[in-house]
């Protein structure tokens, strides 16, 4: 194989891996936007979720998920029950020549899957906020990351049924993003609203989050990551029909996240008679997400206008959400679900490659074995460990109850102190920010 040829394969491991290095990034991006939009008194807490989580996926995902995902017969539906990564062999079939050597390191596929399937467990965190035990979340993200998420991969990027019957999610709207917002779906119904979310009347309550400038800039960074999450999905640039891919790619992920903050933005306008930025937010995020199944073959107008729909989707699934009591905090399952839906479902119009009927078959299946294997899965928690704090341990904060800290301890007014250095006694209760404390029948 010649020198060129080497050089290319240094070169496709190197932007695949760089990829990857967004799209960690934006494990941050998941962190700020998740601790912004709760109380300040669930900071701490929502914090230690998102990296906990970022450590279990890369554990579970190395241990078997990665070997569940793409170890298994080509169109198949139960995968083998493998372990670890694999040899790496890239170099070697390289060297030696022949049509099927791999064009990027096996090392960097890895690297860029595992910061997809964390991606999707940092769903859940959001949604299931501000009353949720750590450590029920944290047992479900070993099953989420290790067996569920791998098992509906397998059947999509893994080559499994799904990839044969010509489903297409070019990055992940449905196998990444719907799926998460399956998982948080399923604990939501579980744990039930926070408290004083929804009167006994049918009345909605808002419990505005504590620190709307880091949700903001957790949103940009999400944009800046999806960067990596879309363009590492047309997995190489060493030639130049790649590299043009590369640059649509990354042209109409930011047009659709620029679409859907406009179309969230005019409709909350419309709809609420205010600018909310938290609409806007979350517009987004679901232009984003509703490009990622197919961001290479819209035109740049044509990927603003399906940003746009998924932004004003979103607007229209949180109300709705609220009014059937299904409490998410940072309106993950919309974002990220019903988009992602929107997503799958758009591919069709600008790839004529891509079935509505193969659409609708894999974002059923995909949907539907995520939300019963989590719902059992988080049932099965909930009779062995319970997942939900006491009322009493919700109204004083997780960050307390489950971290023994706080993120703003200056803004607690009711401290009880004894000896020992100031250290609070059995007791001490933290008050939230005025204005934050939650309505309660």
């Amino acid at each position: 194989m010649s020198d060129l040829a080497e050089l290319s394969y240094a070169l496709d491991t190197f932007y695949f891996l760089i990829c990857g290095v967004l799209v960690m990034w934006m494990a941050a991006g998941f962190s700020m936007l998740e601790a912004g939009l709760v109380r300040a008194k669930n900071t701490a807490e929502i914090l230690t979720k998102n990296i906990a989580l970022f450590a279990i996926a890369c554990t579970m995902y190395l241990l078997v998920g990665y070997a569940i995902m793409y170890s298994s017969d080509a169109g198949g539906i139960l995968p083998n029950l493998s372990v670890l990564i694999g040899g790496e062999n890239g170099v070697e079939a390289v060297t030696a020549g022949g049509d099927d050597a791999p064009y990027y390191s096996m090392r960097a596929d890895f690297f860029f899957q595992v910061v997809f399937v964390a991606t999707a467990m940092s769903i859940v965190s959001g949604a299931v906020a501000e009353r949720m035990k750590l450590w029920a979340f944290l047992a479900f993200a070993v099953v989420m990351t290790g067996i569920i998420y791998p098992v509906s991969g397998y059947w999509t990027w893994g080559g499994g049924w799904l990839d044969a019957v010509g489903f297409s999610d070019y990055a992940g709207s449905g196998i990444v993003h719907m799926a998460g917002a399956a998982a948080a779906l399923a604990g939501v119904l579980v744990l039930g609203p926070r408290k004083g979310k929804y009167g006994k009347d049918g009345s909605i309550h808002a419990i505005p989050g504590a620190n709307l400038p880091l949700a903001t800039v957790g949103t940009f960074i999400l944009w800046m990551g999806w960067f990596g999450f879309n363009g590492g999905s047309e997995l190489k640039l060493s030639d130049v029909a790649s590299a043009n891919n590369v640059a649509q790619v990354l042209v109409n992920t930011n047009a659709a996240a620029a679409g859907g903050v406009i179309a969230a933005l005019v409709l909350a306008k419309l709809w609420f008679r205010k600018a909310d930025l938290t609409m806007a937010l979350n517009g987004a995020i679901a232009g984003l997400v509703s490009i990622t199944a197919e961001p290479l073959a819209p035109s740049a107008l044509g990927a603003t206008l399906i940003g746009g729909v998924g932004g004003l989707i979103v607007v229209a699934a949180i109300v709705t959400l609220d009014k059937l009591r299904i409490d998410d905090p940072v309106g993950a399952i919309s974002a990220h679900g019903v988009a992602g839906l929107w997503g799958l479902l758009a591919v069709p119009l600008s790839n004529a490659d891509a079935s509505f009927g193969a659409q609708i078959i894999g974002a059923l299946s995909i949907f539907v074995w995520v939300f019963a294997a989590s719902l059992a899965v988080w049932l099965t928690l909930k009779a062995i460990m319970g997942v939900r704090v006491s009322e009493e341990e919700e109204y004083e904060g997780v960050d307390l109850v489950e971290c023994g800290m706080e993120a703003y301890p200056e803004f607690s007014v009711a401290r009880v102190y004894g000896g020992g250095g100031g250290r609070p006694q059995s007791g001490y209760r933290a008050a939230a920010p005025i204005g934050q404390q939650p309505h309660v029948e």
